[in-house]
């Protein structure tokens, strides 16, 4: 399974959409997930115009409008494989810790999170740690980024995207 990896999208006035080159890129996976910080619901609408499968967690910019139909954290089964969801919320430099004690109860092999905006592929004993980074903003990040990650039953294999 080949799946589209988003977060920090932040798109307002300022942000009209999502960038093509995204786009294009989740016209080819089966699924999406975004790991919030949407701001505006269409987002989702955007995503799904390319992948049926849409999944998308809540993030600490996300209005009351977006946030009351996203859940804050997700499991996704996929394959042999738990994937935990979420945005994550304070100091950058702690993000790592944050998502690990959220999902210390899971047994997951791969977390995927935001909030940073700066793009993270790292495995840390037996969990892969995945941001993908945010294609529309580089308030802490060198550059704009997404993520595609590939599983099977026996592996996971995640790459960032540079913009």
């Amino acid at each position: 399974m080949k799946i589209g990896v988003i977060a920090d999208t932040h798109i307002s006035e300022t942000e009209k959409d999502i960038p093509p080159e995204v786009l294009n890129a989740f016209k080819k996976v089966d699924m999406v997930i975004h790991a919030g910080d949407l701001v505006d619901p269409k987002v989702l609408d955007m995503l799904r115009g390319v992948c049926k499968d849409v999944r998308a967690v809540w993030g600490n910019m996300d209005p009351y409008e977006v946030r009351k139909d996203l859940p804050e954290k997700q499991i996704i089964e996929i394959e042999k494989h738990r994937i935990g969801v979420v945005h994550g919320y304070g100091h950058p430099s702690k993000i790592m810790d944050l998502v690990t004690e959220i999902f210390k109860k899971d047994n997951v092999d791969l977390i995927i999170f935001g909030h940073s905006h700066a793009a993270i592929n790292e495995k840390r004993g037996d969990i892969l740690y995945f941001n993908p980074g945010s294609p529309t903003d580089k308030v802490f990040a060198p550059w704009n980024s997404y993520g595609i990650i590939e599983i099977n039953d026996k592996k996971i294999e995640a790459k960032i995207i540079k913009i």
